[in-house]
This record gives structure tokens, sequence and C-alpha cells, in this order.
């Protein structure tokens, strides 16, 4: 049975993969940051099956910062792959805690790469490395070749860790794999990033719990793919005898409006009667068009996307309106001492 560890493991992307690889037959371990938090709601499935937790699958207590735990937690579990997928991942936000983002996704990386050194056993290791990294390029699309022009503190500190693990496949023999994920979304995807913000405001002012929905630049576009489809990409790369560097992405882009209009759409409402711009969602600098040549992926992996755009968005609305309108019977049938 292949044991695997995963940083990030309550995140979006950690909670599919952990769904996939126990699918596969892997003990799975994960690190969590020690918090004042227990919300691990994307695992609350596995986490509170006792077929499945403590017997398949296990969380440690482990930040990217305390070095000696983290050493202490892989010569333990001795894993067969390593996937990292932790770290500040918001784009904006990185904006506003740029030191932060950088000791989280660059020096982070960097600790573990140090540590995978000295292992007695050489896992193979995932990265999980941005299309943020190529921001202003020059050719489109990317491919695994296209120099990196990040021009944000996420995408600088992505660009280093990728860049990091490189060095450490060259120049250690080590099986480091960077898989340069494009954006990708689910119904697990964070509040605050923008696919999940418009597709859960669609749902509340559907449902009578919210009347306007206050955005950015509506026009900007991604490369847009699944959550599930990409830690499939993941699983791919990490079965393969020689490590190597992976766009993943769809090769097709899409506006935030397009959002927008599918989502509010799917609620049968019209989206220019709740839309108003607010300059206060405006990045300071925002990405040329990002699109991703996943050629490389699909010959090397056989790995190829499978959910559409317009049914990722679907999903993630009605996924909303199921959660809100629990929220709101919960809210007015409380539960009585």
């Amino acid at each position: 049975m292949p044991i695997a560890f995963i940083t990030g493991i309550t995140g979006q992307d950690g909670s599919y993969l952990t769904e996939l690889l126990l699918a596969k037959g892997y003990t799975v371990h994960g690190s969590v940051r020690r918090t004042s938090s227990l919300d691990r709601s994307r695992l609350h499935h596995l986490y509170t099956n006792p077929e499945i937790y403590s017997q398949r699958l296990f969380l440690h207590y482990a930040d990217l910062d305390d070095v000696t735990n983290l050493r202490r937690l892989l010569l333990k579990v001795a894993p067969d792959e390593i996937y990292h997928l932790a770290g500040q991942s918001h784009v904006g936000l990185s904006f506003e805690i740029p030191e932060s983002t950088c000791d989280d996704t660059a020096m982070g990386t960097l600790r573990i790469l140090e540590i995978l050194r000295d292992l007695p056993g050489k896992p193979h290791f995932f990265h999980a490395a941005s299309s943020e990294i190529f921001g202003s390029p020059d050719s489109y699309p990317q491919n695994e070749s296209t120099p990196f022009r990040p021009v944000s503190p996420y995408g600088c500190a992505k660009a280093f860790a990728a860049n990091m693990v490189r060095v450490y496949r060259d120049s250690f023999g080590m099986h480091a794999t960077n898989g340069i994920m494009y954006n990708h979304e689910s119904p697990r995807r964070g509040e605050n990033f923008v696919t999940q913000k418009v597709c859960q405001a669609a749902a509340a002012i559907k449902l009578g719990l919210q009347s306007k929905l206050r955005m950015g630049d509506t026009s900007a576009e991604r490369d847009w793919g699944d959550a599930r489809d990409f830690v499939h990409a993941m699983w791919l790369s990490m079965q393969r005898d020689v490590a190597d560097d992976y766009i993943i992405a769809t090769g097709i882009t899409h506006k935030v409006q397009d959002i927008v209009e599918i989502a509010f759409d799917y609620v049968n409402l019209d989206w220019k009667n709740f839309i108003e711009s607010d300059p206060r969602f405006m990045r300071p600098a925002d990405p040329k068009m990002l699109v991703g040549d996943a050629s490389h992926a699909q010959k090397a992996l056989g790995w190829k996307p499978t959910i559409t755009f317009q049914k990722m968005i679907q999903e993630m609305t009605q996924a909303s309106l199921n959660q809100l309108s629990s929220k709101s019977r919960a809210n007015k049938n409380p539960v009585q001492d």
C-alpha cells in the first residue's frame, strides 16, 4: 500500500487529492496548521468516518516554518509521494501580505526540498506551481519553456519555488516535479476567490439573502479548469519514472464576466440588475492573458480535462444554493436545549 504525504491537505486541491489517493489504495498523511479553528469542512466526510480516519488517513500538526517538526514527521511517515500544495495562494491578498506570502510559498518549498535531500528514501515530490509565474508573457499560449515574468508577490514567490524545484532536480537527482497549474475551481473553492464570490452571490440573491454584488474588472481573462481534473494530473505526474515540469491547463480562456452570466443565468436572474462596479476590487497589477499549452502533459501523462467551464460554474452555483438554503432553514429552526 503506497504512502502519500500532502501539505495543504484541508484545502480545495488537498481534499480532492485525498479522495483520489484513498480510492487508489493509498495511506494518506496530511499536515495542518495549528490554529484555534478546527474547521476541516472539506475533509469532514473522511475525518468523521472511523473506517478511514486513523486507519488510512492521518492528520498531523505541522507548519511550513517549523523545519524540525517537518523533518521528524517525514522521517516517521516515510512517504513514497509528497504533494506540496500548502501556502498563501490568493494573488490579490499577496499585495497586502507580501512577506508572509513569500515565506510560506517560496521559503516553505525550499525548506521541504532541503529535508528531502536527507531522507533515507527518495520520495517523488510534486510542487503545485502556478501560471502566475508567467505574469506578463510575450507568447500565447505558455508552455514549460516560457520565461518567468511574475507581476505579483505571489507570482514571484511561486517563481522562486519552481526554480528551486528545478535546481534540486538537476543538481541532486531528486524526483521533483513542478505542476504549473492554471486557475482551477470547484464547489470547494474558498469564498475569497472571484469564482466562488460570484456563484455564492448569485445563489444568495436568488434566495433573497443579498441584494447586490460588487465587482472589480469583469473583463479579466483566465484559463479556468476544474480542480478534480487537476489533482488527477498531479497523481499521474508522480507515477512516471522521470521527474519533469508540466503545464496543467485547459487551453481555453474565459472572462470573469462569463462567470457572472453563467451563474446568474443558472438561477434565472438578469445579472445587469445586481452587479455594481467597485474600484476597491481592482488589483494594482494584473497579468496579461494567461492561457496554457498542456500538450506535454497530454502526451507524457495521457491527461486531459474532462469537466467543462460551464458545468463547473453551474455546479458551484448549485452547491452555494444548497449550502445557503440549509443555513437559512437551520436559522429558522434553531436547536432547543
